[in-house]
Formats: C-alpha cells, sequence, structure tokens
C-alpha cells in the first residue's frame, strides 16, 4: 500500500503498474528495501520520474527499521514524519491498510470536490486547498473509511476524469453543481499559466572506444539527485577545455541534435556533445562502479544496474553512433 501510493503522485495507474510490480518483486518487504543499494533502486525507477520519490521511499524504509521494528507507524503523525508522506499519502495508507477514518486529498478527490461542489480557483492556491480539506473531513464517513477511500479515488481515475467525465453512469451526478449548471469541462479551473523559464545544458558523451562511455553520478539532492548522467559542461563552454579537466584528452568531437526535457517548473535545454577521449590520467573502474568513486566506464553493451535518467538512458542507445 505504501508503495503503490507513494509510486500513484503524480502519476497516471497505467504507468505505475509495471514499475510497481518490478519493484515489490525485487523489494517485497521493508527491510530488503532498506538494505538494497540506492544504485539498484533507482536502477528500477529509471524512467519513471520524480525521482525522489525513490529516495524518499529508502530512506523511508530505513527508518522504518531502525525506529518501528521494519514496520510503518500505524498512526497518522507518525507515517507523516517519513520521508516522501505528506498528509494525503498517510491518510489514504491509514485508511486503506487499516480502515482508519482520515481525509485523503489527491489530484483525483480534489477534481471531484471542486466539481460537486462547483469550487472556483486553482485547486493548489491555498484557500483553494483549505476548503478542500474540509471538504474531505465533512464527506469521510466513520464506518466503512477503507472503501469510501477506494471508491472517491477510483471515482476521479475512472469516471470523473479531467477530459470527458463520463457524467452519465456517475453514481453522484444527480446532486454535483458542476453538473447542473453544465461546467464539468471548466472545473477544476487550471494552474494560472506562466512560460516555462529555459535552461542550457551541454551533455559530454565521452567514448574510450572500446564500447564503454564515461558516466557520473549526480549530487544527492537537486536534479536527477543520486542518478547516473553524462558530465555536464555550459552549453556554450568548451567542451575540449571541460574534457581535459576531468583527466582526459579528447580527439574528434561531433555536436548532436539540441533537444529538450520538460520538468514541471523548466524546459531543460540539452547540447549533446560526442566525444572520443584516450590517455586517461585518473583510474576509473570498467562495468563497475568505483568503492567511493563518482565516475564509471558504462559498457551499454553489459549494462550494470544503475538509476539512470530518461534522456541519458536514450542518448546511451545513440552513443555507439556519433554524429547528428
Amino acid at each position: 500500500m505504501w508503495v503503490s501510493e507513494i509510486m500513484l503522485q503524480q502519476t497516471r495507474v497505467a504507468t505505475v503498474v509495471p514499475y510497481f510490480e518490478r519493484f515489490v518483486a525485487r523489494f517485497p518487504g521493508v527491510r530488503a528495501l532498506a538494505e538494497a543499494p540506492l544504485d539498484e533502486v533507482l536502477h528500477l525507477w529509471s524512467g519513471f520520474g520524480y525521482y525522489a520519490r525513490a529516495r524518499n521511499l529508502q530512506a523511508a524504509a530505513r527508518i522504518a527499521c531502525e525506529r518501528y521494528a521494519d514496520a510503518l507507524p500505524e498512526d497518522l503523525a507518525g507515517l507523516m514524519t517519513l520521508p516522501g508522506i505528506g498528509r494525503s499519502t498517510a491518510g489514504a495508507i491509514l485508511a486503506l491498510a487499516l480502515g482508519q477514518r482520515h481525509a485523503i486529498l489527491d489530484g483525483n478527490v480534489k477534481r471531484v470536490l471542486c466539481r460537486y461542489h462547483a469550487i472556483d480557483g486553482w485547486p493548489g492556491s491555498l484557500p483553494v486547498e483549505r476548503r478542500l480539506w474540509g471538504l474531505a473531513e465533512y464527506h469521510t464517513p466513520a464506518a466503512r473509511a477503507a472503501e469510501y477511500t477506494q471508491a472517491i479515488m477510483d471515482l476521479g481515475a475512472g469516471l470523473c476524469t479531467r477530459t470527458v467525465p463520463a457524467c452519465g453512469r456517475c453514481p453522484i451526478r444527480h446532486d454535483c453543481l458542476a453538473r447542473r449548471h453544465h461546467r464539468q469541462t471548466e472545473l477544476p479551473r487550471a494552474r494560472p499559466a506562466r512560460p516555462l523559464p529555459v535552461r542550457r545544458t551541454g551533455f559530454l558523451i565521452l567514448s574510450n572506444g572500446t564500447g564503454e562511455v564515461l558516466l557520473e553520478r549526480r549530487p544527492p539532492a537537486g536534479l536527477w539527485g543520486g542518478l547516473w548522467a553524462f558530465p555536464e559542461c555550459p552549453a556554450d563552454g568548451d567542451p575540449e577545455t571541460y574534457c581535459r579537466s576531468l583527466g582526459l584528452e579528447p580527439l574528434a568531437m561531433q555536436r548532436g541534435h539540441v533537444f529538450r526535457h520538460v520538468f514541471t517548473h523548466f524546459r531543460l535545454e540539452i547540447h549533446p556533445i560526442y566525444m572520443n577521449v584516450r590517455h586517461m590520467n585518473v583510474r576509473l573502474a570498467r562495468g563497475r562502479v568505483m568503492e567511493g568513486g563518482p565516475r564509471v566506464w558504462y559498457n551499454r553493451q553489459r549494462p550494470v544496474p544503475l538509476g539512470l535518467a530518461t534522456p541519458v538512458a536514450t542518448l546511451l542507445d545513440k552513443a555507439a553512433r556519433p554524429g547528428p
């Protein structure tokens, strides 16, 4: 229940299912997750996005093993102390797993309540969110909390959908104010539009001529935290100078097609730079991660289980074919 609720944050069920099945097959219990190498956890999360969820899951698992005898706390306040678990997620876990009465307010529930009560305003704004929490508490019954919680989540996911809601099949359609006033398509209100800023970076795709490409681990926090990626340099910088700063001698170089990767708060403009290198002045492990080392020569023909961001995994497929 805990893993599925974390995975369902900001992600559709259809996308979650295959990742969930692989994840719980490898980590069937809290201790298995707590003791696993971070690289393996992130590898199973590769391509899923919002990687802080994976890091928080493992951090929470370790706390659960240290403080709660390999189990999660069974109260709202205790659950909310764990990384990655907020009020709604904690409420859903306790309601669905233990039948406790706790309101939830995920994206699907927000949409149902906004339409049912014809609430104007963006649900992410503090005033609207406060009102929705009040309504969520009001509607959550004292008995059969698990059934109600599952029902309102399913209602939002299956009938009261973001576009083309199936109002004709909705069990609460007769009391829905949005339907009554023909406002289903305008509620809930969209987030106020604002242009996303664009950031630019250069990906150095460095090959040593034997099918291996240099990757380095990103810092634990921030963009793609803890994942493995190509070395980066400023998009308008000198890639050869940057390459030498890594202790490598640059040879032939070609630039690939520029593309963008969209995040919630910005767009990342990626400039791939393919380069052959030689005469390494630093010792790097081939095909494995050096203990305590930030870099690895990665062989895509014999890959090791590392957490890779989606643009990195995509470009690795082209690493043996330099050029646009």
